[in-house]
C-alpha cells in the first residue's frame, strides 16, 4: 500500500474526479440504461485489473464511482493509477464528468459526553465506528454521524431527529441494541410503524418500518 496522498496532491492527479471527505468521486450520465449498465461492467474488469476496489452507485443512467484505499484513510498513488484508467474508459466511451451533482452528506451531533452518546447511535443505526470514532455505514450507504464537542448544554436548539427505517424484523433487535447502548424509549404509542428513542443527551430517532401503516379494511 503506499502512502495517503494529500487532497491536493489528489485533486491535481485526477482533475475530473473531485475529493469529498477521504475519497474522490466521479458521477457520469450514459445514454441510457444499457450503456449505463455497460459502463459499470468495463469499470468493474478495469478495476480487476489493478485487483482493487470501488464504490459503484447506479441510477440509470447515471452512474457514480468512489475510491479510497480504506486501510490508508484516504486517497493514494494506487488509488489515482485506477482513476486514471477509468478515466480513459469514460473518454473512450464519450461520457463526461459531472461534478456539480457530487454531494456527500454527514450528520452532526453535538454532546457534552460524547463517549455516552456514540454508543447509542452505533446501535439504533446498526452501523460500525470507523476513524475519527465516526459512526458509518460499513457499505457507505448512507451519511456518517460524527460527534462535536459542547462545552454547555443548549437546551431547545437543533430540535431534529432522525428516522431510521429498517426491515419489520429488525426492528424490536435495533432497539433492544440502543436501549442496552444507554438509550431509552421516548414513546411506542405507534408501535409498529415507529418508536421514538432517545440518547442520553435527549436527542431523538425513530426506528420505522413498513408495518402499521396500511389502511386498516373496514376502518
Amino acid at each position: 500500500m503506499t502512502d495517503k496522498l494529500t487532497r491536493q496532491a489528489a485533486s491535481e492527479a485526477l482533475p475530473t474526479w473531485r475529493f469529498l471527505l477521504q475519497r474522490m468521486h466521479l458521477t457520469v450520465r450514459a445514454a441510457d440504461a444499457a450503456a449505463a449498465f455497460d459502463f459499470v461492467a468495463r469499470v468493474g474488469t478495469v478495476a480487476a485489473a489493478h485487483d482493487r476496489q470501488l464504490d459503484v452507485d447506479l441510477r440509470a443512467p447515471v452512474v457514480h464511482l468512489a475510491l479510497s484505499t480504506r486501510a490508508g484513510g484516504g486517497v493514494t498513488d494506487d488509488d489515482v493509477a485506477l482513476g486514471r484508467d477509468v478515466d480513459a474508459l469514460v473518454a473512450e466511451l464519450g461520457l463526461a464528468s459531472e461534478p456539480g451533482s457530487l454531494t456527500v452528506v454527514e450528520i452532526a451531533i453535538d454532546a457534552m459526553d460524547i463517549d455516552a452518546v456514540r454508543p447509542f447511535w452505533d446501535a439504533v443505526l446498526g452501523w460500525d465506528v470507523i476513524r475519527r470514532d465516526d459512526v458509518q455505514d460499513p457499505l457507505r450507504l448512507g451519511p456518517a454521524v460524527w460527534f462535536q464537542q459542547m462545552d454547555e448544554p443548549r437546551p431547545q436548539r437543533n430540535r431534529i431527529h432522525l428516522d431510521v427505517t429498517v426491515a419489520h424484523d429488525e426492528a424490536a433487535g435495533r432497539i433492544e441494541r440502543a436501549l442496552a447502548a444507554g438509550g431509552r424509549l421516548v414513546s411506542d404509542s405507534r408501535a409498529p410503524a415507529f418508536w421514538i428513542l432517545a440518547d442520553p443527551e435527549g436527542n431523538e430517532a425513530c426506528v420505522c418500518t413498513w408495518q402499521g401503516r396500511d389502511p386498516v379494511p373496514g376502518a
